[in-house]
C-alpha cells in the first residue's frame, strides 16, 4: 500500500491520538475528578471541517471516522475540538455563556443575574402615581410618574413636577394623589413636601399591612461606566425595568441650559419615558443611587437624575425647615485644576501662585459677596475655616446656614492673600 495512502495515514493519527489519551489517564489514574488531567486532540484539517460540532460535551463518547477500532475507540474526549481547561464537575455548573451562576469578582461587576436580582430587590417598592388636576377650571387632566416607597412607614420620594403644577408663576401641590403597588394594593397618598428647584418631593401612604422599602445607597461612590438599573411606570406600565450605565456623575445643569441657581445630576443612558419620573435608578447592589426625573426628548440614551446624596439632604431640609433653605453668595466659580491654572498663568502673569482652589470670574451686584469684598479674579483656598479645592465643598460646609457669618481665605493677583467675611442670604429659586 502506498505510503499516501489515507488509510494508514488516520490509522497513524488514530495511534498517536490513542497513546496520548492514554498517557492522560495514566496521569490522572488515582486523583480526584476536580484535578484531573484532561487531553485534548484536534484531527487533521480535512477532517477538522468535515465533522460536525453537534454533540461534542464534555465526556460524552465519541466514534469518530478518524479513530481506529477498539480497543482504542470509546476514549472519553472532552472539549474534542478546543483545550480542556474545565474540569466536568466545573463545567456542569456552568451557564450557556460559560459563566459560573451568578459569581461576581467584585461588587458592581455584572453577573448573569445581577440585573435580575437588583430589580427585583427594589421592584416591590416601586409605586405608580397619579393624579387629576383641572386645566382652566374645567378640563380634568391626569398627571402619572412614579415613585420608592423609602420607609416601611410609608414614606415615598418622587418628583415634584408629578405631585404639583409649576406651570403658573405659584406652584399649585396637589395635597392627595393616587398610589398603586406592584402587588395590586392602591392607597390614598398625601403630599408632605415638594421643591420645585431640585424636582424632589415626599408624599405619605398609610397602610395597616406592612409596606415594602427599599435601601438608599451612596452616589459619590459611582463611576462612569457603572452599571445602573432604572425601574418605574413609563406610560402607566407598572413593572417595567430597563438598564444601562452611568455616562457622567456630575452634569451641570448649566450644560443643560437650565438657569436658576446651580445643581448636578447623573446622566445615564438607561431608557426613560413618560412615567418613569420620581422611579429609582438603582445599583447592582439594589440600592437607590438616584432619582429619574427627566431626559432629552429629541435624542436617545441622555437620561439625568438626581443624585441620592442630594436627595437625602433635600429630605432632611424637608424635615428641619419644611423647605430646602440654600444660602446665596451671590458668586459665579469655576473649579481649578492644574491645567487650567497654568493656561491663566500664560494669559497673565500676576495670576496667584496656587496649586488648588476656586476661582471667582463674576461677582453680583449687590450681593453678599460684593458686600464682603469679592472681586472677580480672586481664588477661593479657604471656606469656614477648611481648605476647599471645589464649589461642592463649598456648598457643603455652608449646608443650610443663612445669616451665619464664614471666614474666606483668598489668593489675589501678584500673591496678595486677604481673608473675607461672608454672610449668606436665603437663595430665591427664581434668581
Amino acid at each position: 500500500m502506498p505510503a499516501s495512502d489515507p488509510s494508514r495515514m488516520l490509522l497513524r493519527c488514530g495511534r498517536r491520538a490513542a497513546l496520548l489519551l492514554a498517557a492522560a489517564a495514566a496521569l490522572s489514574r488515582g486523583r480526584d475528578p476536580d484535578t484531573a488531567v484532561y487531553a485534548s486532540v484536534s484531527p487533521p484539517q480535512p477532517l477538522r471541517q468535515a465533522l460536525p460540532a453537534e454533540g461534542l460535551r464534555s465526556g460524552t463518547r465519541l466514534f469518530s471516522p478518524w479513530l481506529p477500532p477498539s480497543p482504542y475507540q470509546g476514549f472519553p474526549i472532552l472539549n474534542t475540538f478546543t483545550s480542556a481547561s474545565v474540569s466536568p464537575a466545573n463545567h456542569r455548573d456552568q451557564g450557556s455563556d460559560g459563566s459560573s451562576g451568578d459569581s461576581r469578582c467584585c461588587p458592581g461587576c455584572l453577573g448573569r443575574n445581577s440585573i435580575a436580582k437588583a430589580a427585583s430587590a427594589v421592584g416591590p417598592a416601586v409605586v405608580n402615581i397619579s393624579s387629576m388636576h383641572d386645566v382652566h377650571g374645567w378640563v380634568q387632566e391626569q398627571s402619572i410618574g412614579s415613585g420608592t416607597i423609602i420607609d416601611p412607614d410609608g414614606t415615598i420620594l418622587t418628583c415634584a413636577h408629578v405631585v404639583a403644577d409649576f406651570q403658573s408663576t405659584k406652584a399649585i401641590v396637589r395635597r392627595k394623589v393616587s398610589v398603586t403597588l406592584q402587588d395590586g394594593r392602591e392607597f390614598e397618598g398625601v403630599v408632605l413636601n415638594a421643591d420645585r428647584l431640585s424636582d424632589i418631593a415626599v408624599v405619605k401612604i398609610k397602610s395597616m399591612t406592612p409596606l415594602p422599602a427599599a435601601r438608599l445607597g451612596s452616589s459619590s461612590r459611582l463611576q462612569p461606566g457603572d452599571w445602573v438599573v432604572a425601574l418605574g411606570c413609563p406610560l402607566s406600565l407598572q413593572n417595567t425595568v430597563t438598564a444601562g450605565i452611568v455616562s457622567c456623575v456630575d452634569r451641570k445643569s448649566s450644560d443643560l441650559g437650565l438657569g436658576g441657581l446651580r445643581r448636578e445630576y447623573l446622566q445615564t443612558d438607561c431608557a426613560i419615558n413618560k412615567g418613569n419620573s420620581g422611579g429609582p435608578l438603582v445599583n447592582l447592589d439594589g440600592e437607590i443611587i438616584g432619582v429619574n426625573v427627566m431626559k432629552v426628548w429629541n435624542a436617545d440614551g441622555l437620561s439625568f437624575a438626581v443624585p441620592i446624596d442630594s436627595v437625602i439632604k433635600i429630605v432632611e431640609n424637608f424635615k428641619k425647615n419644611g423647605r430646602v433653605v440654600r444660602p446665596w453668595l451671590g458668586l459665579k466659580m469655576l473649579d481649578l485644576n492644574p491645567m487650567i491654572i497654568a493656561q491663566l498663568k500664560e494669559k497673565s502673569s500676576t495670576f496667584p501662585d496656587v496649586r488648588k482652589g476656586v476661582l471667582v470670574p463674576m461677582v453680583t451686584p449687590a450681593s453678599p459677596a460684593e458686600q464682603a469684598g469679592f472681586r472677580p479674579g480672586d481664588v477661593v483656598v479657604e471656606f469656614g475655616g477648611k481648605p476647599v479645592e471645589s464649589i461642592k465643598e463649598i456648598i457643603d460646609i455652608m449646608g443650610d446656614k443663612v445669616g451665619v457669618p464664614f471666614k474666606v481665605l483668598v489668593e489675589r493677583a501678584n500673591n496678595v492673600t486677604v481673608t473675607l467675611t461672608v454672610i449668606p442670604e436665603e437663595a430665591d429659586a427664581s434668581r
